[in-house]
């Protein structure tokens, strides 16, 4: 995929469908703030079904509810960005109880595991963003197509193994424990982390090309479901590696 983000939600032609000449642009700084709020509403969704989960609460149907209500709301904005200020802090909320009732059900299998996974995807993040501000990794067109690449095959994996689950067939390693498992997890984590940095640089060419100001929940949103995969796939990760104990 030349020219845009390994993230589907983030796309170069999205931007010159929707430049402006006459109003308030996206600006970096107005992107950072509209993240921010978003994965303020994600941890508030997240912080509520995580609660009743360990209140005794089923929370199983809330976080299916959560999670397909925000995939259908993460569809709209893919292909609506005009949508993205009213839809993305809905969205937020939604995907915050699903993340929120799975993260509740893996701490109570493996004790202060969601605190280490969530320090990792931080840390990740923090340490992306360095590397790609002072240029020590740039997204080049093959950077991108090799990441877009490398998601777009993880996408399909996943994708055939939730269909071959209802046969009860199951895709070799990619769930498993043992040490090619393991590196698979890896694998994943490392192409996930990888996307940041396309994200980062979708997010400046946006601000630079003049994205109207609706584009910053726009580009928050794609940063907030690279975010959300990382710490999944994190969490999967962790949770493989404390189940060898």
């Amino acid at each position: 995929m030349i020219g845009r983000s390994g993230n589907p939600t983030l796309s170069d032609k999205v931007f010159e469908k929707h430049q402006s000449y006459n109003e308030e642009r996206m600006t970096i700084g107005g992107t950072v703030n509209k993240s921010f709020m978003t994965l303020a509403l994600l941890l508030a969704g997240a912080s509520v079904s995580w609660s009743m989960y360990f209140q005794g609460y089923d929370v199983l149907k809330y976080a299916l509810g959560g999670a397909v209500l925000a995939f259908v709301l993460a569809l709209v904005v893919s292909f609506k960005p005009t949508s993205a200020p009213y839809l993305v802090p809905v969205y937020a909320v939604l995907e915050g109880v699903f993340l929120g009732s799975l993260s509740a059900t893996y701490e109570s299998a493996f004790n202060g595991i969601t605190l280490q996974a969530a320090l990792i995807t931080i840390s990740i993040f923090l340490g992306l963003l360095l590397a790609y501000k002072t240029g020590l990794i740039k997204a080049t067109e093959n950077f991108k197509l090799g990441v877009f690449a490398a998601t777009a095959g993880i996408a399909l994996v996943y994708l055939f193994s939730f269909i071959l689950g209802f046969f009860g067939i199951t895709v070799p390693y990619l769930h498993s424990n043992d040490l090619i498992g393991i590196g698979i997890s890896v694998f994943i984590v490392i192409i996930a982390a990888l996307n940041l940095v396309l994200d980062f640089d979708f997010i400046e060419n946006g601000a630079q090309q003049g994205a109207p100001k609706y584009m910053e929940w726009y580009g928050a949103f794609g940063l907030t479901v690279t975010l959300v995969w990382l710490y999944l796939e994190v969490l999967r990760l962790l949770a493989k590696l404390a189940s060898r104990d």
